[in-house]
């Protein structure tokens, strides 16, 4: 089958692309001293995950969003698993059936609260759990700042509990993700370095454990200068790439893995519109690059080869609709556009677009689909 062939809107998949990052990524880690840990919440595809990191492999640890990705990675023989989402007691038992099979889960927690209800639950499982601290290295979402008053007494109510094991301290720096030159990301990088090992300093004066010390996000794993004190990194969407890396200086549009296949459905020629099949159900609403200097709407448009059309994207979606015009607003040549044209878009933001399909169509650089990868959803 070729792209030509398929009905459409639909995800495409350069493994080429794919695999140039995912190498890029590995040789990071290497000159930083630090284990990748890949997050795997973008991928959601077991065929990508075992380009990423080899199953097989001893050491071998992967991080998931969902308690959904826990189980099919597990499935498919990961063994190290860190569930990057704040822990409640009421999903204990679902992560005790992965222990008994044989996973190693790690889960993450922030407050005295969680701790006593998580070592209650553990214990009435009769599981031993690994536990992170999660710290707040950017005031973006959950987490303990390092100098908190309750951090010591968190992670000592881990310490004492039968059931959990106090396996160190990790942070996302969701705050690169607003940052506005690749000076401001290698600054938020050492913020985020610097946060957890602070973090883990306490802990060890404290006479506490800290053996594991965990940070991510793509846009600081590229471009942090030292990791010094950090065991691990965490990136995810650095495997696909998207526009709102490309607006951060992460990546190039020739890196983006991943794109929606689409064809034209019509056209309004006053408003020097071409109107696709690509509306947000197949992109997703993210407008994740409003806010960059380059406002890319819904999506960067190429050709049926992947090349980028040159002052093309989606302004507008609705539903099933795209709607492509000139960044400038001036008209477009639209017999170049005939009915039915097929057109792949580069989304915004890889996580939310790839959630919208079930499959990768997978190429190489052409046109020729070499696979059909599976996806899967849910929680």
């Amino acid at each position: 089958m070729r792209l030509e062939d398929v009905n459409t809107p639909a995800l495409v998949l350069d493994k080429s692309r794919l695999e140039a990052n995912l190498r890029r990524m590995r040789e990071r880690a290497a000159a930083l001293g630090v284990r990748l840990r890949p997050h795997l919440k973008t991928a959601k595809a077991a065929d990508v995950a075992r380009l990423a990191v080899d199953p097989a492999d001893d050491r071998a640890a992967i991080t998931v969003s969902t308690l959904a990705e826990a189980r099919q990675f597990a499935d498919c023989g990961y063994r190290d698993i860190l569930y990057g989402v704040g822990m409640v007691p009421a999903k204990v038992p679902a992560v005790a059936q992965l222990i008994r099979a044989g996973a190693r889960i790690s889960i993450i927690l922030d407050n005295p609260e969680a701790a006593r209800g998580i070592a209650e639950a553990a214990g009435a499982e009769g599981i031993r759990l690994a536990v992170l601290v999660e710290i707040d290295c950017d005031g973006k979402r959950a987490g303990l700042v390092p100098d908190s008053p309750v951090l010591v007494e968190t992670a000592g109510i881990v310490h004492a509990a039968a059931g959990l094991e106090l396996a160190g301290v990790m942070t996302h720096a969701g705050g690169s993700y607003a940052c506005r030159s690749v000076g401001e990301i290698r600054a938020m990088a050492e913020q985020e370095r610097a946060a957890t090992v602070a973090a883990a300093t306490r802990l060890r004066e404290a006479g506490l454990p800290c053996p594991h010390v965990s940070v991510g996000s793509t846009p600081t794993a590229t471009f942090a200068g030292s990791l010094d004190g950090v065991s691990e990194f965490r990136p995810g969407v650095y495997m696909f790439q998207d526009l709102v890396m490309a607006g951060l200086g992460v990546c190039r549009l020739s890196d983006i893995a991943i794109s929606v296949l689409g064809q034209v459905i019509g056209h309004q020629p006053d408003k020097g519109w071409v109107l696709t099949d690509t509306g947000w159900m197949a992109m997703s609403r993210d407008r994740g690059t409003a806010e960059q200097p380059v406002d890319q709407g819904y999506g960067v448009v190429c050709d049926m080869d992947g090349e980028v059309i040159d002052g093309l994207i989606v302004v507008g979606a609705s539903q099933e609709h795209g709607i492509v015009r000139r960044r400038d607003g001036g008209p477009i040549a639209l017999g170049d556009f005939p009915l039915g044209r097929r057109l792949r878009i580069l989304p915004n933001h890889a996580c939310a677009t790839a959630a919208k399909h079930d499959r990768y169509l997978v190429v190489e650089g052409g046109r020729e689909i070499v696979a059909q990868w599976p996806r899967f959803s849910g929680w």
